[in-house]
């Protein structure tokens, strides 16, 4: 047990990255209370609207959709330890003005649009820029462990920011949660001070004149003659864009299907995170790039799982089905995640990086507006289960494709126990 664990937390031992992952741990169960928050004040100032959460939570990830490209090009251009500092000193400041609108009780539904807008540029320039970053606090060898570390502490931070605040709504409203993550959100500055440049990995780089004609129609091409990089890459776009919207549509399950309160509203992604918790550290002993078949194979059962959630008639299924819905949504993300930082050059990491977050997150804004029509014209539920058959239609297809671009053939063994297995016969990238 004492060896799996360091095996597991591996990349702690090394002072920059447990100042990062520190750092982050803090802010995201900030973020994640301010979703919440944010999600039950639009509810209140819109009359329980699911159209206006899809709103929302497009103006989130417009900017991502606009800005990310061009977030990967100075990525690769310049220091990310110094674009992280300055996009987190935005993010810092616009949440305390938000806190400050909530408290005095003059906020309303404009601002919050306006907030999310904003708060979508900083994170449009800092999701790709900390995506790169991590493989300089480690190196290649610990990369795959740190990535899995970092979605798992994303995931504790998913765990205990919806649980508490659902208890903060229900004990002091919403406008006390959004000034503790203006408050945490101030860590990841502190950490980025502390680091040691010396020990950053930055040997793969090419030299500095060569990054500075770095464009972002190269990374494109990169990844455009790299079949490998482009199959979890299509998945990813597809189940981002109809399944991974539960920030949306389990707000609006509980509050228009099961007439649950916030305190209630939070268990249902609780129980979502502390499945993806465990998706995040099972990945954590991986230490060589994950297969396409790795990847093939949890994003099918994501999406079948996502179609019976949808499916569910009482609360108490919802919340059991969540569990194992969140472990392989995190262990497929994370796989394609590792499966395209482990197949990418150094010199194109940033842009390649920013690609993959435009098609993880980028797609909410034509996605959520789509899924909260839905969910509010035919059910939250209807939202849900919708996008699990078409996530299921997609992992298919690229199944079906990446078959044929191989020449591998699926098999299927019924003893001892049923499963499928790949026959290769080429050799695969």
């Amino acid at each position: 047990m004492r060896a799996r664990l360091s095996t597991t937390f591996q990349s702690l031992q090394v002072r920059n990255y447990r100042l990062f992952a520190t750092g982050q741990l803090v802010k995201l169960i900030g973020v994640w209370m301010m979703f919440i928050a944010q999600d039950w004040l639009v509810l209140d100032l819109s009359g329980d609207s699911a159209t206006a959460l899809g709103v929302v939570t497009a103006l989130q990830f417009t900017p991502v959709l606009l800005l990310t490209l061009l977030s990967g090009r100075l990525a690769d251009r310049y220091d990310k330890r110094l674009l992280l500092f300055v996009a987190n000193a935005a993010w810092s400041v616009l949440a305390l003005a938000m806190s400050v609108l909530v408290l005095t009780g003059v906020a309303e539904l404009w601002h919050v649009f306006v907030f999310a807008a904003l708060l979508g540029v900083a994170n449009a320039v800092e999701t790709p820029v900390r995506q790169a970053f991590v493989s300089e606090l480690v190196g290649t060898t610990l990369l795959p462990n740190a990535l899995s570390l970092s979605a798992a502490t994303f995931n504790s931070a998913r765990i205990l920011g919806p649980a508490l605040a659902g208890v903060a709504i229900a004990a002091f409203d919403v406008g006390p949660v959004f000034l503790i993550s203006a408050v945490s959100s101030l860590a990841p500055l502190v950490g980025l001070v502390r680091m040691r440049a010396a020990e950053l990995h930055r040997e793969a780089l090419p030299p500095r004149a060569e990054r500075d004609s770095a464009r972002v129609i190269d990374g494109l091409r990169y990844v455009w003659r790299r079949p490998d990089l482009l199959l979890p890459m299509a998945l990813m776009s597809v189940l981002g864009m109809v399944l991974f919207n539960f920030q949306l549509t389990l707000a609006a399950l509980a509050k228009t299907v099961f007439k649950t309160d916030a305190a209630t509203f939070g268990l249902f992604t609780t129980a979502l995170a502390v499945g993806a918790l465990g998706g995040a550290l099972a990945g954590s002993g991986r230490r060589e790039r994950p297969s396409a078949y790795t990847v093939l194979g949890a994003a099918t059962a994501f999406a079948a799982l996502g179609t019976l959630v949808g499916f569910a008639s009482t609360y108490w299924l919802v919340v059991v089905l969540l569990v194992p819905t969140g472990f392989f949504m995190v262990y497929f993300a994370q796989a394609a995640n590792q499966r395209v930082q482990l197949g990418t050059d150094a010199a194109f990491r940033g842009r390649v990086m920013a690609l993959w977050v435009l098609v993880f997150l980028g797609t909410n804004p034509i996605g959520a507006p789509l899924v909260g029509w839905v969910a509010e014209r035919y059910g939250a539920g209807a939202s849900i289960w919708l996008g699990g058959l078409i996530s299921l239609a997609a992992a298919g297809l690229a199944l079906a494709w990446q078959l044929r671009r191989t020449g591998a053939r699926l098999r299927v063994r019924l003893r001892p126990l049923p499963r499928f297995y790949v026959v290769p016969t080429t050799t695969e990238l």
